[in-house]
């Protein structure tokens, strides 16, 4: 079984993985309603950033995974950011937003990585949430991991037939796999799809 890209850590044996997965939505939930509607401030985005990366050395979460989560998802988070740069002060708003932004995606990834996803399903249920989104999500975690070896199966079929590494042809490739990649995801939600209407499913 891999290790799946959205909680490679859930299973760990930890004081912040032992508690309840309903405890942990709530917090996760309540720090990012506080960060943000409350006024700025760097006392408050201290202690709020004090008390995750209490959380994470405690969960034993590896601190370079948690590290290269947050690169990986940081430039959305600046691309919202630079927006304010083109309004009155800025050069503040946009430590506010990127900061505020920052540790809302840092408490998302220590609850994903803390919780194994199928609790965070069964939290979903009992507060009921639509049940078409609970099986969206159950499907989209079920075939992430399915995709993502298709893509290295493509990559490494692609590099076995190219000659060539300059940047250029780097790209060419690149988008040419994701473009294959998006036509096989289509297909294959048509099988499913097909699969699962035949077995009842409405």
């Amino acid at each position: 079984m891999h290790k799946h890209l959205l909680d490679s850590y859930g299973h760990l044996d930890s004081p912040v993985h032992r508690r309840p997965a309903w405890l942990k939505v709530i917090a996760a939930l309540a720090t990012v309603i506080l960060l943000v509607v409350s006024p700025p401030s760097v006392i408050l985005f201290a202690a709020v950033a004090l008390i995750l990366l209490i959380v994470a050395a405690i969960s034993r979460v590896p601190a370079v995974f948690l590290i290269k989560r947050l690169v990986l998802l940081e430039p959305f988070v600046l691309g919202v950011a630079v927006l304010t740069l083109f309004q009155p002060h800025g050069g503040v708003r946009f430590l506010v937003v990127a900061t505020r932004s920052t540790l809302c995606l840092f408490t998302l990834v220590l609850l994903a990585n803390t919780t194994p996803f199928s609790d965070l399903l069964d939290v979903l249920k009992r507060a009921r949430v639509p049940s078409l989104m609970v099986t969206t999500l159950a499907l989209m975690f079920r075939y992430l991991f399915v995709l993502k070896d298709e893509s290295a199966r493509m990559r490494a079929a692609h590099a076995s037939r190219t000659f060539t590494a300059d940047r250029r042809h780097t790209w060419h490739a690149t988008a040419s796999v994701l473009g294959q990649l998006f036509v096989r995801c289509g297909l294959r939600a048509d099988r499913i799809y097909a699969a699962m209407c035949a077995r009842g499913w409405k």
